[in-house]
């Protein structure tokens, strides 16, 4: 068969652009290990979170999910990292309420258009919590000693900008105002209230759940519309006077630009790790919510709103 020169540079032309084309329309996803960063010290919720999921998710992704902590800036640290990175998926970070606050106040480092939430894994509501031997036995109690000595009293908390913050500026205007200290190490953050340091935690149950058992601390608010069933005699904050309700959520987000394929991929895996007895029992263990799942089709709206419902609380306390 007699082949002309120029069919075989046409042929040859052909496969080139085949062979060049095939990664970026066929390449496997992951591709490698997808990292899983935490902008948070090591022993707190988020790293809990990330720890459960790069266990439970390694069979569902096909690929390890190795953690890696990067504390510091209420998170803005860990998130530099990820922002950094190619948007490829390979990347992942575990995204907080108290990151997100960020976004809140003045000169953010980020926009909602730099990330993209792939899926919300826990939905919890936040407290206020004593040592089991405080004299504050009630939150009444707690309320009617910081309207009469107004900044006296501290609360730990995880720092100013945070939820936390907002919430407690928001008591504030109200007439309950304490004195903030802030503690970037979740261990230490826990164990001021045991120690003399602080008369109170801004904190979630989960987070202090081994305290609770060991009845080394108790609740006295849990923010909200409504008493949470672990704790029925816990008053909610509505029922206090105060309509106030920044609930702590944690979810894993990537990079804003990441293809659609890859966020989908990622999180119908993570929807895989949510179904799983493990991680149902993990979230009785952190007092949240049963249906605290939401995907990539819902995951980014609930963000946004979570967002809005931030900036009009420092509205209402300002």
């Amino acid at each position: 068969m007699n082949v002309s020169r120029r069919e075989v540079l046409v042929g040859g032309s052909a496969l080139v652009a085949m062979s060049v084309a095939k990664p970026a329309f066929a390449e496997e996803y992951p591709s490698r290990p997808i990292e899983l960063v935490v902008p948070w010290g090591p022993g707190g919720g988020a790293d809990q979170l990330a720890r459960k999921v790069a266990q439970l998710g390694e069979p569902q992704i096909g690929k390890p999910m190795p953690v890696v902590n990067i504390p510091g800036g209420t998170g803005a640290t860990g998130m530099a990292k990820i922002l950094a990175n190619p948007a490829d998926g390979q990347t992942a970070a575990i995204y907080i309420a108290d990151a997100h606050a960020l976004l809140a106040g003045k000169s953010p480092r980020w926009t909602m258009e730099d990330i993209t939430p792939v899926a919300v894994l826990i939905q919890a509501p936040s407290f206020i919590f004593v040592a089991q031997d405080s004299p504050f036995k009630t939150w009444d109690d707690f309320a009617k000693a910081a309207q009469e000595r107004p900044g006296a009293l501290k609360v730990a908390t995880l720092g100013f900008g945070s939820v936390d913050d907002f919430t407690l500026s928001f008591l504030g205007s109200k007439g309950v105002k304490v004195n903030q200290v802030p503690f970037s190490k979740p261990s230490e953050r826990y164990v001021s209230i045991l120690g003399g340091h602080a008369d109170a935690l801004y904190e979630q149950a989960g987070d202090v759940g081994s305290f609770l058992n060991g009845k080394q601390m108790r609740p006295l608010l849990v923010f909200g519309s409504e008493r949470f069933a672990a704790f029925p005699d816990v008053p909610c904050s509505n029922e206090a006077g105060f309509s106030i309700a920044l609930p702590q959520f944690r979810s894993i987000i990537v990079r804003g630009g990441t293809p659609p394929e890859r966020v989908k991929k990622l999180s119908d895996a993570l929807q895989k790790v949510a179904a799983t007895d493990e991680f149902k029992a993990f979230l009785k263990e952190q007092f949240a919510k049963e249906d605290s799942f939401i995907g990539s089709d819902g995951a980014g709206a609930f963000v946004a709103k979570q967002l809005d419902d931030m900036k009009a609380a420092i509205k209402q306390a300002t």
